[in-house]
Order: structure tokens, then sequence, then C-alpha cells
């Protein structure tokens, strides 16, 4: 889905929207998404200006942008919100810096009723950048 598709399902909306496409390779189970990094970014004016480095847990925020992209396209979801229920086994592995293209990949471990596990991985290029378990839910 474009990043015109993902703004007409998800609620954030720049600087916040961290996605700039998704995916979906199994519907409600896998989606990959792609946020290519730009030197423009505002938090970038402070993280750090004179070696400008993602937030690791903005590399958070995008997984779970790609994972509620993915979930809240679903008919049966459309017009509710999900949210971050809690994060655990989260690791940064390498640094994303302006230029890079990182690649979210997102599972859906399982869901049942308005909570479910998701497992995230973000990667630059081959190398691993980030990786985390998420609880998401949805109102």
């Amino acid at each position: 889905m474009s990043c015109e598709e993902i703004l007409q399902i998800i609620p954030h909306r720049y600087p916040f929207l961290l996605v700039d496409k998704v995916e979906i390779v199994e519907e409600n189970k896998f989606c990959v998404g792609t946020k290519c990094v730009t030197a423009n970014e505002l938090y970038f004016h402070g993280h750090f200006p004179a070696k400008p480095i993602l937030p690791g847990v903005l590399i958070l925020e995008a997984m779970a942008q790609t994972a509620a992209s993915m979930m809240m396209s679903l008919p049966e979801t459309r017009g509710h919100f999900a949210y971050i229920a809690g994060i655990n086994k989260a690791k940064f592995r390498r640094l994303v810096v302006p230029g890079d293209v990182l690649k979210l990949y997102v599972e859906i471990i399982r869901f049942k009723g308005k909570i479910g596990k998701l497992r995230g991985t973000a990667f630059v290029g081959q190398e691993p950048a980030a990786e985390a378990d998420f609880i998401a839910a949805i109102d």
C-alpha cells in the first residue's frame, strides 16, 4: 500500500508518520514496511546535529505503524485504533542514518480478541538494525 493508502488507515501524520510503504505478504499475518530515512527528518535536528542517528524508539514505532497499517486495513478493524501495549526483547543492532532504507518485517504471532503478539525486525540492506516483540491492542 502506498503512503496515501496508509494515511487513510492509520492516524499518524508528518512528522510522526514513520512508514512510507507497506506490502502485505500474507493478510493479517505478515507484512513488510519501507522507511526511506532522509536528512530532512525533524528529529535529526536534535539527535544529533553533528552525527544524525535515527532514535531506536522511532525504529520500534516504525515497526508498530507497519503492523497497524496491516491490522487496520481489514474491514472489521477500519475506524479503530491500534496501540502498543508492551514491548519486549528490544535490541538495537546497527545505527540508522540519513540515506538508509529501513525495511520493517512484522509478523503477527497470535491475536485473540483485541490483544495480539507481534514480532518485528528492521533491516538496512542485509544488516539487522533492530528487533522487538510487541503486544498490540485494538480499541
